[in-house]
C-alpha cells in the first residue's frame, strides 16, 4: 500500500446518465428509469467497488427541455428507501428540496432512511428557486436566491436539532415500570428562526448515525455547517470551506482508448451540448492518474462523479479506475466501517441536548 491520499468517491445515479442525450445511446430501456431496480443495479455496482455513496437528483418541477430530454423522475428519498434494505455498504444520499418542504418532515424522512439502511443515509439539501415550483404549492412567493440559500441553511440547522431531540438511550422498554421511553431523554427543540419556528421533539427516535450525513452544493454563501460540500468551482474552495469534506463534481466519459472516449463524447454532443462544469474524457487508467493529482493540487477530499451514460461510464469506472486507485494506495480496498459517517471519517455525532 502506498502513501497516497485516500480519496472519497461518490457517484450520481441520475436517470440514464448526466448527459441529456444519454437515454438515446444507453442500453437501459426508458421505462426502467421509473423503477427502483434501475437504481438498485447501479448502486450495487458502486457498492461492489466500495464507493462512499451514491446520490440521486430531485426537484419539485419537471426537468427543463422538450421532447428530446428525459422528463419525469421518481422521488429520490423514497427510491433510496426502497433499495436501502437490499444494499449493505453504500451510502445513500438523496436530494431533498428544502424550500417547500417542512423541516420536520425532512428530519423524520431522512431519519427513517437511516433506520432502513442501518446507518448509511445522508441528505443533499437543495433550495428551490423557480416559479414552476412555487406554482405547484401556491403558498408563497418566489424567494430571492439569497433568501432561499439562507432558508436552506436554517433547515440544515433545524433537522440536526430534531435528530438530537431524542437521546440515544431514550428507549428503555422497562416492563416492570411500564415505561417504554425515558421522558427525561426527550427534548424540546424550541427553535425560533427567520423562516420558521419548531417546537419538537421529533416523532422519530435519534437515527443510527445520530446525524445522517448532510451535504450541500458549494455555490451557496450559506454552505457552512454541512458535513460534505460538493463544488464545481474548485479554485479557492478549500479556503471557503476549511472544515467540510470537500468533493469536486466531475462528469466522466470513458473508453478503452482516448480517441474512443473522444468519439463517444462527440456522439453525445451531436444530440445536445454537454452540461456545464468540470469533465474528464479519456481512459479509466488516465482518470485514475488524474484524480489524485487534482485532489492534491486543490486540497480536495475526493470527487462526486457524474457518469455521462449509465451503465457504461460507471461500469468502466468501477471495473478499471477504482482498482488502479486501490493499487496506488489512493482508495480503500473494502469498507472498514458500517455507516456513511464511517466511510467519510466524520466521527461520532455529538448530541447537543444530552448532558456531557
Amino acid at each position: 500500500m502506498g502513501s497516497a491520499q485516500q480519496l472519497h468517491l461518490g457517484v450520481a445515479l441520475d436517470g440514464a446518465g448526466q448527459h441529456p442525450a444519454a437515454w438515446r445511446v444507453s442500453d437501459v430501456r426508458p421505462s426502467a428509469l421509473f423503477t427502483a431496480a434501475h437504481y438498485l443495479a447501479h448502486a450495487k455496482l458502486a457498492e461492489a467497488a466500495s464507493l462512499d455513496f451514491v446520490t440521486l437528483d430531485d426537484t419539485l418541477a419537471l426537468q427543463p427541455g422538450g421532447e428530446e430530454v428525459v422528463r419525469g423522475r421518481l422521488d429520490a428519498l423514497l427510491t433510496f428507501a426502497a433499495i436501502a434494505p437490499v444494499t449493505s455498504g453504500i451510502g445513500l444520499v438523496p436530494t431533498v428540496t428544502t424550500t417547500h418542504t417542512e423541516p420536520f418532515h425532512i428530519s423524520t424522512a431522512v431519519a427513517s432512511l437511516d433506520f432502513a439502511s442501518r446507518g448509511r443515509a445522508g441528505v443533499l439539501a437543495v433550495p428551490s428557486r423557480t416559479e414552476a415550483e412555487v406554482a405547484h404549492f401556491g403558498r408563497r412567493t418566489l424567494p430571492s436566491e439569497v433568501d432561499a440559500e439562507a432558508e436552506n441553511a436554517e433547515v440544515v440547522d433545524v433537522i440536526a436539532r430534531l435528530w438530537d431531540s431524542w437521546e440515544d438511550g431514550a428507549i428503555i422498554r422497562d416492563e416492570p415500570t411500564g415505561r417504554f421511553i425515558d421522558r427525561e431523554k426527550l427534548h424540546y427543540v424550541d427553535f425560533e428562526g427567520r423562516f420558521f419556528s419548531i417546537k419538537g421533539p421529533s416523532i422519530t427516535p435519534r437515527p443510527p448515525q445520530g446525524h445522517p450525513v448532510v451535504a450541500v452544493y458549494g455555490d451557496s454563501p450559506y454552505a457552512h455547517g454541512a458535513d460534505v460540500v460538493l463544488v464545481d468551482e474548485i479554485r479557492g474552495a478549500r479556503e471557503r470551506f476549511p472544515d467540510a469534506k470537500l468533493l469536486a463534481g466531475l462528469s466522466i466519459v470513458l473508453a478503452e482508448t482516448e480517441q474512443a472516449a473522444i468519439d463517444r463524447r462527440r456522439a453525445l454532443e451531436a444530440y445536445a451540448p454537454f452540461p456545464p462544469g468540470p469533465s474528464f474524457t479519456g481512459t479509466p487508467a488516465d482518470l485514475a492518474t488524474e484524480l489524485p493529482r487534482l485532489a492534491a493540487s486543490n486540497s480536495l477530499d475526493g470527487f462526486h462523479l457524474r457518469p455521462a451514460v449509465l451503465p457504461d461510464d460507471l461500469t468502466l469506472f468501477t471495473a478499471e479506475t477504482v482498482p488502479a486507485l486501490q493499487a496506488a494506495g489512493a482508495f480503500r480496498q473494502a469498507y472498514t466501517g458500517a455507516t456513511l459517517r464511517d466511510h467519510l471519517g466524520l466521527g461520532v455525532a455529538a448530541n447537543q441536548y444530552a448532558e456531557a
